[in-house]
């Protein structure tokens, strides 16, 4: 049966769940690369906003200190005012502190004063060019962290700016932080952090989290650092979701395309509109010469999945589905296709036996789609037979006045599979042919003790009363060759001779018309 050559309800349903799932697995995958990847934008970001923000503050801050160095050769009472004045307009700066041999000359908060750095700031060391430390607080402000900047004098190794600078410097981002699912930022200095984790200043060694992203400032000792996860657990979940919906789609969809989209005749209808179809060739030989003298085209289906379908099988079943017709002209056309190279191999006149269904033969289009095939070949080279089977009974007016149709327009007419129908001797008797093709099931019982030889005479003698020329089917053996070439049989078809071919192979075989054709 042809439907067993198609998929079975069990196999549509192992169809869908396995789409469904590799679809379910497939949009989740990608709906958690979509939100990893913006997660990644988002911290980029962040760390770039960060880095750039206290490059560019700390960088008007060293220029202000470079301004300050000078000061730091004069008296504090000269040099006070404009101290003060740059603090004031130094943003987040507490004081600036003018540093001589170690000691801090003069204050903008205080004035002028004379306290060794070690005992002011210990955290700060005055022998380096530039050192930044985070304090727990200073002397006005003990209870509020504050960055510790040292920058000595280019020109005089003794003397330098030290400046202390309110470490909540960029609030906005270390408590946005968590608006953006971030789990926390760190700006370190010297072994000591500030961090969203502790409202003091703690050793770096204490953050335990693994930062996500780090930039450090140029020209200080400084790093920032980003903390979160890489994976939002709601993300997490949302992808979960929108891969189960995606499968249950893919596989709904899936079930509902095999099972009600794919009703019967759109498997035939979709491979004529995939190619799948092709056609072979057997040659047909005349009985005295053994020399080709036409071709029978058989038309095949190589199915993606199932494979090679019976002939019998898909043409039962096209006519059953009403789709014979267009399966017919698919034909056509790719006899059409092969003709010039079929010109190239078989001989002047030669004929091109083409099986017609009798739902075609019956159908409106018939005659035309006859002159469309006869206009796509060439012109006056081959001869058309038109091989009918008897097993369906045609209606007998309108077939007598097609046939007279044919016959005016050039076309050759053959009775095929004669004898395996009920109404041969009526077919006969009713409608003017040309060919009777012998059934390959007289032909295998040549040579055994039957009854059917002499049915197999008979049969021959009647055709050459009613001057129908014959072609026996299904020839295998020379014996069987023989035999039929004695009795009278005008031409040969069968495995003995060639097996239907491709066009490529039968040219392969064939090359050039005046080949024999004994054994294949």
């Amino acid at each position: 049966m042809f439907k067993r050559y198609f998929s079975l309800g069990r196999k549509i349903l192992f169809s869908s769940l396995l789409l469904g799932a590799v679809v379910a697995l497939l949009a989740g995958s990608v709906q958690m690369m979509i939100f990893h990847h913006k997660r990644a934008q988002q911290f980029d970001i962040i760390i770039h906003d960060l880095q750039k923000y206290l490059d560019n503050y700390f960088g008007e801050l060293l220029n202000t200190v470079d301004k300050l160095q000078p000061l730091t050769m004069s008296r504090c009472s000269d040099v006070s005012s404009e101290l003060t004045s740059r603090a004031a307009f130094s943003l987040n700066v507490r004081a600036f502190l003018l540093v001589e041999n170690g000691h801090a000359k003069c204050s903008s908060a205080t004035g002028e004063m004379n306290v060794p750095m070690k005992q002011l700031v210990p955290q700060v060391d005055v022998s380096k060019a530039l050192d930044l430390t985070i304090l727990p607080g200073t002397p006005m402000m003990p209870q509020r962290p504050a960055f510790a900047l040292w920058v000595r004098s280019p020109l005089l190794e003794n003397r330098g700016v030290f400046t202390s600078i309110n470490a909540s410097l960029m609030p906005w981002i270390l408590y946005s932080s968590r608006q953006n699912q971030f789990s926390g930022i760190a700006l370190i200095a010297n072994g000591t952090a500030i961090s969203t984790y502790s409202p003091k200043p703690q050793p770096a060694s204490l953050l335990k989290d693994t930062p996500i992203r780090t930039a450090k400032i140029n020209g200080l000792p400084l790093t920032v650092n980003v903390y979160g996860n890489t994976w939002a657990s709601e993300n997490t979940q949302f992808s979960l979701l929108m891969g189960v919906m995606c499968g249950l789609l893919s596989g709904l969809l899936c079930y509902y395309v095999l099972t009600v989209r794919l009703r019967p005749g759109k498997e035939i209808t979709s491979a004529i509109k995939r190619n799948q179809f092709y056609v072979v060739y057997q040659p047909v030989v005349g009985a005295e010469s053994m020399q080709i003298r036409g071709v029978e085209v058989l038309m095949r289906w190589k199915h993606p999945t199932a494979g090679e379908i019976p002939p019998d099988a898909f043409i039962n079943f096209a006519e059953a589905q009403q789709l014979i017709v267009p399966l017919t002209r698919h034909l056509f056309e790719l006899i059409a296709k092969d003709a010039p190279a079929l010109q190239n191999l078989l001989p002047p006149g030669a004929k091109l036996g083409i099986n017609i269904a009798p739902a075609h033969l019956m159908a409106e289009s018939f005659k035309q789609d006859l002159r469309d095939l006869s206009s796509m070949l060439p012109a006056n080279y081959f001869q058309l037979v038109l091989e009918i089977t008897e097993r369906d009974m045609l209606n007998q007016r309108q077939a007598v006045t097609l046939f007279e149709w044919l016959h005016h327009e050039g076309y050759e007419i053959a009775i095929d599979d004669f004898g395996t129908g009920h109404s041969a001797l009526i077919y006969l008797q009713r409608y003017s042919f040309d060919y009777l093709k012998i059934d390959r099931g007289f032909v295998n019982a040549i040579g055994t003790e039957t009854v059917t030889s002499p049915v197999l005479d008979a049969v021959l003698t009647l055709a050459r009363k009613m001057s129908l020329v014959t072609v026996a089917e299904g020839v295998e053996t020379q014996e069987q060759a023989n035999w039929l070439r004695q009795h009278g049989v005008n031409f040969l078809q069968g495995y003995w001779i060639s097996r239907p071919l491709t066009l490529e192979k039968l040219v392969e075989a064939h090359g050039k018309p005046e080949n024999y054709f004994t054994t294949t």
